[in-house]
């Protein structure tokens, strides 16, 4: 197991420093001067090239990844253009706002979808099966922020049992996760719609391996053959679905954020683009590129743990 995790960590560094390489060309290339654009159509040429010597956009490109890599080393992310505080303070507070809303839409994905997976595999073809396949089948056809949007309709403003927008401070943990739910809810729905269907599919397909069949012919308790045999191999693929449900919902969190008007990362983002803060769209895409290849590296991880053959390769 150490093997395997050494080996994953190593195959990390080139793939980050890969995504890492594309942002920075990404930002360079785009159309558009990053100076000029900060400062409007209208500032005069002395202020715009004081602005590009200052943001170092005046050297040679080489130059600038070099120090762009070196930053990112000591953790300097850079300052904003348009409130000149350093880009970390404002990405260290909204953050955890993300993350938590990330960690609690997959909460309500599994939740929900897996054990009604469970239940459409175990009774395919019947009416449970029928009814469920429909249902998630309407949840994979409803955006995020259409469903965002009625939730906010029925249960704050119809019902008023849920705060429509905003979110709490996280030292008033009532009212914090009061105003999480329906957030959580938006994106967290839709992921069960993925995870029903997922784990559909993979229970289905191993009830009908060999050693499912010979522990019945054991005389193996429907139960014990379900649970103890037939769902520990389908945690295998559930473990890269969950993987790739974080990455999706980091990124679908944006839209969400908007919806109800929460920090995060997505609505940070939206106003650096809104404001053409160069600085904080750039670093706000670096941390998006650290967090998705960090799930990556964990999922890696936790598959090697539920899959003992693949540590062992």
């Amino acid at each position: 197991m150490v093997r395997y995790t050494v080996r994953r960590l190593l195959l990390a560094i080139p793939t980050l420093l890969a995504v890492l390489t594309i942002i920075f060309v990404i930002v360079r290339v785009a159309p558009g001067d990053p100076a000029t654009a900060a400062l409007g159509d209208y500032a005069s040429e002395e202020a715009v090239q004081a602005l590009r010597q200052r943001m170092g956009l005046d050297r040679p490109l080489w130059v600038q990844y070099v120090r762009f890599l070196a930053d990112l080393a000591r953790g300097d992310l850079g300052r904003s253009l348009i409130t000149g505080q350093p880009v970390i303070d404002q990405i260290r507070h909204v953050l955890p706002y993300t993350l938590e809303l990330t960690a609690a839409a997959i909460l309500v994905g599994l939740v929900i979808g897996v054990p009604i997976g469970i239940v459409t595999a175990v009774r395919r073809n019947t009416a449970v099966d029928y009814v469920g396949r429909v249902v998630s089948l309407a949840g994979l056809s409803v955006p995020a922020f259409y469903l965002g949007i009625l939730l906010i309709y029925f249960f704050a403003v119809r019902l008023r049992l849920f705060p429509a927008l905003g979110a709490a401070e996280f030292s008033k943990p009532g009212a914090h996760l009061h105003a999480l739910v329906l957030p959580a809810l938006s994106l967290g729905l839709i992921e069960a719609a993925y995870v029903t269907r997922m784990t559909r599919s993979v229970v289905l397909s191993v009830l009908n391996e060999d050693y499912v069949r010979t522990a019945r012919a054991k005389g193996l308790p429907e139960r014990v053959v379900l649970f103890g045999h037939a769902l520990r191999s389908a945690m295998i693929p559930l473990v890269s679905l969950i993987g790739l449900f974080a990455i999706s919902l980091i990124g679908g969190s944006v839209l969400t954020e908007e919806v109800f008007a929460r920090p995060g990362l997505g609505k940070l983002m939206i106003g650096a683009m809104k404001q053409k803060d160069y600085t904080m769209l750039q670093s706000i895409m670096v941390v998006y590129a650290f967090i998705i290849v960090l799930i990556n590296l964990v999922t890696d991880l936790l598959y090697g743990v539920v899959d003992p053959r693949v540590r062992y390769e």
